[in-house]
């Protein structure tokens, strides 16, 4: 296998994993309640739309932001393998720390606001730290290559475009699968997750062992 589709397929498993298209949508579903569906429409498209602009910044000018810093990239893929990690047991467990859902708090602000759109939707639901992380270190491991930098953006765009999908098709999908299906999903996914980042941390510890990182 090239390495260039194992860097395909580990975009793709991650981004589906973090931004979580299906479970995002009950979320989305409840903080939309009431709304006719051309506002749903409409938070949607605006939500999906300032995500893919935060997440493309991080990803094109994260590297830069880490040297200004003085973080190595080594150390960022321990950080970012722990967070992901913690992001796992909040889905695995169905837990609710604020990596990637709401609080409380956030939850009550966001049905007293009129535009969701931007918070909670876009961040933290799809742009959140955990996603933010994933597509800082993919574009890290893809660092040296311009094709495959632009591979990892478009499948970030790619599952962008499903996540906008699904929420177009809220009702739909939580109507099929109910909410023992959302939790199962969210389960399964939180458990590939894990083995996700701990694969960061382990490649974060073995290029701080090897030297200083690009």
């Amino acid at each position: 296998m090239s390495a260039m589709l194992v860097l395909i397929i580990h975009a793709s498993v991650t981004f589906l994993v973090i931004i979580d298209p299906v479970g995002t949508a009950p979320l989305f579903v409840s903080l939309t309640e009431g709304r006719s569906e051309a506002e749903r429409l409409r938070t949607a498209r605006t939500g999906v739309l300032v995500a893919t602009g935060v997440l493309f910044v991080f990803a094109l000018i994260g590297k830069e932001l880490l040297a200004a810093l003085g973080v190595s990239l080594a150390a960022f893929r321990i950080a970012g393998g722990a967070l992901l990690f913690l992001v796992a047991i909040d889905m695995v467990f169905a837990r609710q720390s604020g990596l990637r859902s709401t609080t409380w708090s956030e939850d009550a602000e966001a049905h007293q606001r009129a535009d969701v759109s931007v918070f909670p939707l876009a961040i933290p639901l799809i742009a959140g730290p955990g996603a933010i992380a994933s597509v800082m270190l993919l574009m890290g491991e893809a660092a040296g290559s311009l094709l495959a930098q632009a591979a990892v953006l478009a499948v970030l765009a790619l599952v962008l475009l499903v996540t906008y999908l699904c929420l177009r098709a809220a009702g739909r999908v939580v109507r099929l699968l109910g909410i023992t299906g959302t939790n199962v999903v969210g389960r399964v996914l939180g458990i590939v997750l894990a083995a996700l980042a701990a694969q960061f941390i382990i490649d974060g510890v073995r290029a701080a062992m090897s030297g200083p990182g690009p």
